[in-house]
């Protein structure tokens, strides 16, 4: 014992020298804090992991994952307001990545989880302005929180419900979802109908298909007879269906054949079929047709997509925003685009 005290006061004479500390205070710890302060001088303090910085290392994924990571929390503190690119697409490209494996520091998505499980104040998200369109924020958002609890970051399923149902009575006669950008073709922070009736219909069936299923049959009836006159109209058939099988409807086939006959020869899409190919297209017809896995002929149409997808991500891990008309800037459809990019090469990559 007398040794072991000996070498004790030793120590703590040593880590008083080293870390500039007084040796009342090292020869007063317990033995277990001796030794603790020892490590943290050999190998440094714990600490959480830094704040990811722009690299062209790592995979396309890590990139793009580090991309988001920096840029989703950035939002609502310089701007105090939660929005629908960074806090709702951004954040649920964030959640696809933890739910696929990808582990993040905390602070990266703390306050944005806070925020979406109080789905009775998104309507007073700080944003209030003549951009604002609620009702598309309600899907935008309750897609978000529907992957924070498929990766468990929220676990009160009930959050969810609630944010469903008020999502659900914005459904209108025809059964899709309007929104203030329904005439148009959509883009990737408007979606338009034919996409937002997707997005909801595609929630409502996880989060409870039996409770909404008077919705979900009048969003499928709308879908089964849509036009599919344009990239995103053919996106929306297959996201919104079912998993699609190798036997599957008329209207899903219609849209496979479009989207298989309009492919670019680079490898994306545009919004029509001859249109130059775009980033966001690309990625929600990926998304789409990765829902078809029971069709093996698809399956090198994702991969040329996918190819073009990567060589057009940027040294930063995000992309150049989808914008219409094309070549516009715009902060939020470059967080909307990359974060749909994102979930496009995480969704398809190889197990």
């Amino acid at each position: 014992m007398t040794r072991l005290v000996t070498a004790l006061e030793i120590i703590a004479k040593a880590l008083a020298q080293t870390a500039n500390l007084s040796y009342g205070i090292c020869a007063n710890m317990h033995p277990t804090g001796i030794l603790s302060l020892l490590l943290t001088i050999l190998i440094g303090p714990s600490r959480e992991l830094p704040e990811p910085t722009p690299s062209s290392e790592g995979t396309p994924e890590d990139r793009a994952v580090a991309y988001l990571a920096r840029e989703v929390p950035r939002w609502s503190a310089e701007n105090q307001c939660y929005s629908c690119h960074n806090n709702g697409d951004g954040a649920r490209a964030l959640y696809v990545a933890m739910r696929l494996g990808y582990e993040l520091p905390q602070r990266v998505i703390e306050d944005t989880t806070r925020w979406l499980a109080e789905p009775e104040g998104w309507d007073h998200n700080g944003g209030e302005g003549e951009f604002s369109d609620k009702r598309l924020a309600r899907i935008q958002f309750t897609s978000a929180l529907a992957q924070a609890v498929l990766a468990g970051k929220v676990r009160d399923r009930e959050v969810l419900r609630r944010a469903a149902r008020r999502m659900a009575e914005d459904q209108v006669q025809d059964g899709t979802w309007a929104s203030d950008a329904s005439s148009t073709i959509g883009s990737p922070i408007t979606y338009g109908q034919a996409l937002a009736t997707a997005q909801a219909v595609q929630v409502l069936r996880y989060t409870d298909p039996s409770g909404f299923q008077n919705q979900i049959d009048k969003a499928s009836r709308w879908l089964d007879t849509a036009m599919v006159r344009n990239t995103m109209e053919a996106a929306a058939v297959l996201l919104g269906s079912p998993l699609v099988s190798a036997t599957s409807n008329r209207q899903v086939d219609r849209a496979i054949e479009f989207l298989r006959t309009s492919q670019s020869v680079e490898g994306g899409w545009g919004p029509y079929a001859n249109s130059p190919p775009e980033v966001f297209d690309t990625a929600l017809v990926i998304l789409a047709l990765a829902r078809c896995s029971a069709r093996s002929e698809l399956q090198p149409l994702v991969r040329r997509a996918r190819t073009f997808l990567i060589e057009k991500q940027l040294e930063d891990g995000g992309w150049f925003e989808t914008t219409r008309p094309a070549g516009a800037e715009s902060y939020a459809q470059r967080i909307s685009t990359s974060a749909w990019a994102t979930m496009a090469i995480l969704e398809t990559r190889r197990r």
